[in-house]
């Protein structure tokens, strides 16, 4: 502990070194890719888990079997190392190259919502399928994906003409298109998180304040009115606002979520031991999965995950800043963004700071668009981390090391 004096606090030398080894392990050149692989590895491992303890219940009493979603998640995350992986593997050429077939896949499969391969699931039209559970997808969760990969392109290409607001025109044009399927399906939730997104990338990238303040101000005029314009979402505001209101009803599960909350204490009740779960709190291993973490594991357990997305965060925006490349750097922002407000409006809807938004919990919400949507999206930030200037002479002189010296022996004459 620092030593008080009469004038000011003297560090101790243990202090002293316990800061400067962590500033030594974060100036080492491979230290945001441990960040990100470390913190993420954990997420995607308790993902599982608490899918598992939260789903159990329901999924004995439906499908016959307390492990089925939780293997369904397993697959789910197989899928999205693989997708990761080839991620990784991807050159920055070829990465700029798939923004156009991404975005353009995307907005078809958004449209396909509204046709009779379209699937209304809670109220929001936003899934598609093409055949049996396993194939159906949720446009909307790879639409972030894809603006992310095709909105980096698009910023790197115009980079020196990102003062002129007519040049921000296409972008702003399609990422609304984008959006604006999102809304149309029903899925507020998403379309923020998209939204908050876009405004925090063109942020970065150092675009005029007037510009983002008459973006930011049309956006907030559009939610408003679709606000309004909804019962339903104008039931959840007031739900909000006053929650003795209607405790069976809109208020029901923002209710549950604190109750799960309270009953976990410091410590929480033990991992599976959940009363909340047993059909009392909806969507417990879905949206309002960290409510089930609070109850099980306690106020530990729900910083130990508000950390590990800090981290997560943090790393994202560390890579951004040590890039040298522009397309990886607007690409690690998108990736921070998309986990920063995603995991916070999540967290926000849980601990009754906002009102209900069908959000999922990065890493940790049951889904299988949502989990490798995501996962892809780590793998991206692996992609970037590997290319920090420090990072990439590492890495290439391991490659180095390792490639087979092949040596020939010749005779020489007598």
């Amino acid at each position: 502990m620092p030593v008080r004096t009469s004038q000011r606090t003297v560090p101790t030398a243990s202090s002293v070194r316990s800061k400067g080894s962590i500033r030594h392990a974060l100036d080492t050149p491979l230290a945001s890719l441990y960040l990100v692989l470390t913190t993420a590895g954990l997420l995607m491992g308790f993902g599982v888990l608490m899918v598992l303890s939260a789903s159990s219940v329901y999924a004995q009493v439906n499908y016959g079997d307390p492990y089925y979603f939780a293997k369904r998640q397993v697959m789910f995350l197989v899928l999205g190392l693989g997708v990761a992986w080839l991620v990784t593997r991807l050159s920055p050429r070829l990465l700029r190259s798939m923004g156009w077939p991404a975005l353009i896949i995307t907005v078809i499969l958004l449209m396909l919502t509204f046709t009779p391969l379209g699937v209304t699931v809670n109220g929001n039209r936003n899934w598609v399928q093409f055949g049996s559970s396993l194939t159906r997808l949720q446009p909307s969760e790879f639409a972030k994906l894809a603006i992310v990969v095709w909105g980096a392109d698009q910023l790197t290409r115009k980079e020196k003409l990102l003062g002129r607001p007519k040049e921000l025109i296409p972008y702003l044009l399609l990422t609304s298109l984008v959006v604006g399927l999102v809304v149309l399906q029903g899925d507020l939730g998403t379309s923020m998180v998209l939204a908050a997104m876009i405004g925090f990338v063109l942020f970065a990238a150092g675009i005029p304040l007037r510009v983002l303040g008459a973006v930011a101000a049309l956006a907030g005029t559009v939610i408003l009115g679709l606000v309004v314009a909804s019962p339903n979402r104008m039931r959840r505001i007031f739900g909000f606002l006053n929650p003795n209101v209607d405790t069976q009803g809109v208020n029901e599960q923002s209710l549950r979520a604190m109750y799960a909350l309270a009953s976990g204490g410091w410590w929480g009740v033990g991992l599976g031991e959940s009363k909340q779960k047993w059909g009392m709190l909806a969507e417990a291993h879905n949206d309002f999965i960290f409510a089930v973490i609070g109850e099980e594991l306690g106020l530990v357990g729900v910083v130990a995950v508000i950390l590990l997305f800090a981290v997560l965060v943090y790393a994202a925006f560390r890579i951004a800043s040590r890039s040298d490349s522009t397309m990886y750097r607007h690409v690690a922002t998108g990736v921070g963004a998309w986990m920063m407000f995603q995991s916070a409006l999540n967290m926000g809807v849980v601990l009754r700071l906002l009102p209900v938004l069908g959000v999922p919990l990065p890493f940790l919400s049951y889904g299988g668009s949502s989990l490798i949507a995501t996962v892809a999206a780590i793998g991206l930030l692996v992609a970037c981390a590997r290319q920090e200037p420090a990072a990439r002479r590492v890495l290439a002189r391991r490659r180095g090391v390792n490639k087979p010296r092949v040596t020939a022996v010749v005779d020489r004459p007598e």
